[in-house]
């Protein structure tokens, strides 16, 4: 019996924010830093973050892909048309596809408006963004082994993958890992969250068991609940002590020199982990 660790080739990275394109912030750094990283390995990526209002798309040089674009997302009974965007990364081989859409993104700002308030339909945002991004990975035809979301706004994928989407040929056999974000989101659900949420199986009682159940933080936790793997970006005592209670793999914030070796591993170990050892001898 082969005792090798299989190891996950493509790996679909789903963030929040990634620099060049969004103000330099330690999530936007690790958002392309990861990914950038595991692509030096030899692993074939796919990458994903939100078009957001502050995103200068002449200097970025987006443009818009439109064989990917102009399916009708309906969100707690609302119609919202998805547009994807796409542009490279100048010195990189990193390409970086946008989810675009005038409600939720295009004129708006990230988690908070310009005077710092959180925009009350941020739950609706990241139920779009997770449909936007796993509709437009299954027109893609390209099917991950590892799909790493980083932030509360790809938080409801763990769940959908779990639930939505887990027939669905492009994600029935990959894995999850989540990396939280500390944004310090303070506003309350809305009291509609049911609504938003349920898409297929996916439904509110996704959040049983889950220690907050009130607020915007209830995302990150439900991300965590529903992926494969955790893995943390800094340091977060009440994020470590819920990983605590999962039976999953975990790993620990690393520093930005080892991403390169840190991150493939444990996207291996992840896959690994979902496999038997008959899928895994075959290898």
């Amino acid at each position: 019996m082969s005792n090798t660790m299989s190891k996950a080739k493509k790996i679909l990275f789903i963030t929040q924010e990634i620099t060049p394109y969004v103000p330099d912030s330690p999530l936007s750094r690790v958002g392309r830093e990861i990914a950038e990283a595991t692509q030096t390995r030899n692993r074939e990526i796919r990458t994903f973050m939100p078009k957001w209002g502050n995103i200068n798309e002449r200097r970025n040089q987006l443009h818009e892909v439109i064989r990917l674009s102009g399916m009708n997302l309906i969100i707690d009974d609302t119609d919202h048309t998805l547009v994807i965007k796409v542009a490279s990364i100048p010195s990189t081989r990193m390409q970086v596809y946008f989810i675009d859409n005038d409600d939720y993104f295009s004129k708006r700002h990230m988690a908070k408006d310009e005077k710092g308030q959180e925009y009350s339909d941020n739950t609706e945002r990241a139920v779009f963004y997770a449909r936007g991004v796993l509709e437009t990975v299954k027109k893609l035809r390209w099917i991950p082994e590892v799909i790493h979301c980083q932030g509360w706004m790809s938080s409801i994928i763990p769940l959908y993958i779990k639930t939505a989407y887990s027939e669905e040929p492009s994600f029935r056999d990959c894995r999850v890992v989540y990396t939280p974000s500390d944004d310090a989101l303070k506003a309350p659900l809305p009291e509609n969250f049911a609504s938003i949420l349920q898409f297929r199986s996916a439904n509110i009682d996704a959040l049983q068991g889950v220690p907050v159940t009130d607020n915007m933080q209830a995302l990150n936790y439900l991300g965590m609940k529903y992926a494969d793997g955790v893995s943390l970006m800094r340091a977060n005592a009440e994020f470590r002590n819920y990983i605590r209670t999962l039976d999953k793999p975990y790993l620990a914030t690393q520093k930005a020199e080892n991403y390169g070796t840190a991150y493939p591993n444990f996207f291996d170990k992840v896959w690994s982990a979902g496999k038997t050892e008959e899928e895994t001898d075959e290898e």
